[in-house]
């Protein structure tokens, strides 16, 4: 039961913001930078991923949830089975 979220442009948007925060981090430390400022770094990359990761699984349990509530009956089980696999990435 693949799913598209490259139509989802927040999540897109936030892995892209967190590919350039560890893009930052890694050049500060290969700079040799403090490491509380790329501690700091490697929290906006954690924060970033975070996110990305929650609208990740709201994008794919409201699309599960739209296709059970719309009588599909089709694919019922892999989707509950689908959801019940996410949960544990919450």
């Amino acid at each position: 039961m693949p799913m598209s979220h490259a139509n989802n442009p927040e999540i897109l948007g936030r892995l892209k913001r967190a590919q350039g925060h560890l893009a930052a981090t890694l050049r500060m430390v290969e700079a040799g930078e403090d490491g509380l400022a790329i501690a700091q770094q490697l929290q906006a990359v954690v924060k970033a991923v975070e996110k990305a990761k929650t609208m990740l699984i709201l994008d794919h349990v409201d699309h599960c949830v739209a296709h059970l509530a719309n009588g599909a009956s089709d694919g019922r089980e892999a989707r509950l089975a689908s959801l019940r696999e996410i949960t544990k990435y919450l």
